[in-house]
């Protein structure tokens, strides 16, 4: 059998909002330079590049996670959802943007792709919040403009929308 040799590019297909994409990637090449240069999904935020500030973070196999901590080839017949992703269609907003633009819950908008994709996966699970718990789940993302005032006051209403259209399905 051959030898490969370290800088060989791997062939990685994974689904990609929904799609199955196929890209060749190096083997050190972080997930977040990836989805950015290879496949053009430029609303996954590099910032602390150390999985500390929450930019980066995006959905695998419907788990929040750190782009910048895991490796291109780690995503290899994953499901990942992106910022790109999370509208429900083209020209419509999900329940959570919706809320968030409702209560204009960011300014600069770096921070905000990776909160909205940690809480769309938190409000799955927990449907129910309170503001001290989101405020703890919020502490592992960074967002200098805000506050977080906005952004907890969007995410309980966005909740309790949720849930009543989950009682009327």
């Amino acid at each position: 059998m051959p030898r490969m040799s370290a800088d060989a590019n791997h062939r990685i297909r994974f689904k990609l909002n929904g799609r199955m994409v196929e890209a060749d990637a190096e083997p050190r090449m972080l997930l977040t330079d990836f989805l950015r240069y290879n496949l053009a999904m430029t609303g996954t935020h590099v910032g602390c590049e150390h999985g500390v500030c929450g930019a980066c973070t995006i959905e695998i196999d419907g788990v929040p996670a750190r782009a910048c901590l895991t490796l291109a080839v780690q995503a290899d017949g994953a499901d990942i959802r992106t910022i790109e992703g999370l509208a429900p269609a083209p020209g419509r907003l999900s329940v959570l943007q919706e809320a968030f633009r409702r209560h204009h819950a960011l300014q600069c908008g770096f921070c905000t792709a990776g909160i909205l994709l940690s809480l769309e996966c938190y409000l799955r699970d927990n449907p129910s919040p309170d503001e001290a718990t989101l405020r703890d789940y919020l502490g592992g993302h960074l967002c200098r403009c805000t506050g977080y005032v906005t952004i907890i006051a969007a995410a309980l209403d966005a909740a309790e929308r949720l849930r009543d259209a989950n009682k009327d399905a």
